[in-house]
């Protein structure tokens, strides 16, 4: 393949852009101080529960409001998939704040080698409102001319509206374009769009490009 194929580049956030830094030792810290003791193998399977929730319901949080009950929904499906009997209100601030996000090894590097070569770039992700904090915190911000992101949108990946938007705030042809994600939501969605795919790792995935 090559770039001077290419006008745009979207990537997918989550598992492609940043990742998820282990939030066991910090759940069962914070677990432990409201006098709940669990084993790291029990936290695990809980917050493997919630993911799998959040990643269904993402969409749902458009705005502040929404996402705060969103937010408090995790919370509970986390809590009783562990059965702790605490109260889902007051934990809720602790179990996100135990969410802490970094970007993917080889990502940035990757991002900055497609901005150099000219490409127009945007996140197109499954995700609340606030991955745009996420992304400001590591810089990531200032290297996308587009961010979509599902909450926002009302509609999550493999419906192909997602792509179609950050595609007409590039104001790109699907054709000139493509999409590097890691699941099978990411290749459909962006090829129904009428988009090129590329799979994860984002690093890996225009090593073949000229």
């Amino acid at each position: 393949m090559r770039f001077a194929e290419l006008d745009a580049v979207t990537i997918d956030a989550y598992g492609t852009l940043l990742a998820l830094q282990d939030p066991v030792p910090r759940l069962q810290a914070a677990l432990r101080r409201r006098a709940i003791d669990r084993s790291g193998d029990d936290i695990r399977r809980a917050f493997e529960t919630e993911a799998a929730y959040y990643l269904e319901h993402a969409h749902t949080a458009r705005d502040a409001g929404s996402l705060a009950r969103l937010r408090l929904s995790c919370t509970e499906v986390f809590l009783d998939a562990l059965g702790g009997a605490i109260d889902s209100t007051e934990f809720c601030p602790a179990y996100v704040g135990s969410l802490v996000f970094e970007p993917v090894a080889g990502a940035i590097e990757t991002v900055l080698m497609l901005a150099s070569r000219g490409l127009a770039l945007a996140v197109v992700a499954d995700w609340d409102p606030s991955l745009r904090d996420h992304l400001r915190e590591h810089w990531l911000d200032r290297l996308f001319a587009a961010v979509v992101v599902s909450g926002e949108l009302g509609v999550a990946k493999p419906d192909p509206r997602p792509f179609e938007a950050a595609l007409e705030l590039l104001g790109v042809a699907p054709g000139r374009a493509l999409h590097v994600g890691d699941r099978p939501v990411d290749e459909e969605g962006a090829r129904a769009a009428g988009m090129r795919f590329a799979p994860t790792p984002l690093a890996e995935a225009f090593r073949e490009w000229s």
